[in-house]
C-alpha cells in the first residue's frame, strides 16, 4: 500500500486522516448521545506458546489464543435532567441485567459515519461521578465504563 500524498484539502478523504472530534454513540435503544470522550477501542489476542520435545528448531512457535477487549470508557456532562447513566446500572442484579449494543460512529462533515464501532452484550461495569473542585472552572464531567464481548469494526 502506497503513502498517501498531500492533495489540496478538497480529497481530504483520500489524502488526510478523519478528525476525531466529531462522533455518535447508541446505547441500546437511546441514539445520538452526547459524549464528549470515547476510550478503550482496543482488541488485543493471548498468544499460546508451544515447543514439542523432539523440535529441530530451538524455539517456541507461537499460535493465537483467546480474543480480549477492552473495557469501553464514556464521559459526558452532567445534565440536571439526566440520570441515565444510573438507571443503567441500577438495573444490575447478578446476572439478570439485559446486554445492550453501543455503537460508536466517527462522522465526517456532512454526518456520515465514516467508521462504525459495534460493541455486543455491553453492560455497564462502573459510574463515575464528577468531581468537585470550588476554584476550577470547568464543567461537570461524569464517567461511564461498558464491558462487552465482541468488538466490530467497520470502515464506510
Amino acid at each position: 500500500m502506497a503513502a498517501p500524498t498531500a492533495g489540496t484539502g478538497a480529497d481530504q478523504d483520500q489524502f488526510w486522516p478523519l478528525p476525531k472530534f466529531y462522533f455518535s454513540v447508541d446505547i441500546g435503544d437511546f441514539t445520538d448521545l452526547a459524549f464528549q470522550e470515547v476510550s478503550g477501542l482496543d482488541i488485543d489476542s493471548d498468544v499460546i506458546e508451544y515447543r514439542h520435545g523432539n523440535s529441530p528448531v530451538h524455539s517456541v512457535i507461537k499460535m493465537p489464543g483467546l480474543m480480549k477487549y477492552s473495557d469501553i470508557t464514556l464521559k459526558k456532562g452532567v445534565f440536571t435532567t439526566d440520570n441515565r447513566l444510573y438507571d443503567w446500572i441500577s438495573k444490575i442484579s447478578l446476572n439478570t441485567y439485559e446486554r445492550l449494543t453501543v455503537v460508536i460512529r466517527l462522522l465526517d462533515e456532512n454526518t456520515t459515519p465514516q467508521m462504525t464501532w459495534t460493541l455486543t452484550n455491553a453492560w455497564p461495569k462502573q459510574i463515575t461521578s464528577t468531581d468537585m473542585n470550588s476554584q476550577s472552572s470547568e464543567a461537570a464531567i461524569e464517567t461511564i465504563v461498558f464491558v462487552h464481548e465482541g468488538l466490530k469494526i467497520e470502515a464506510a
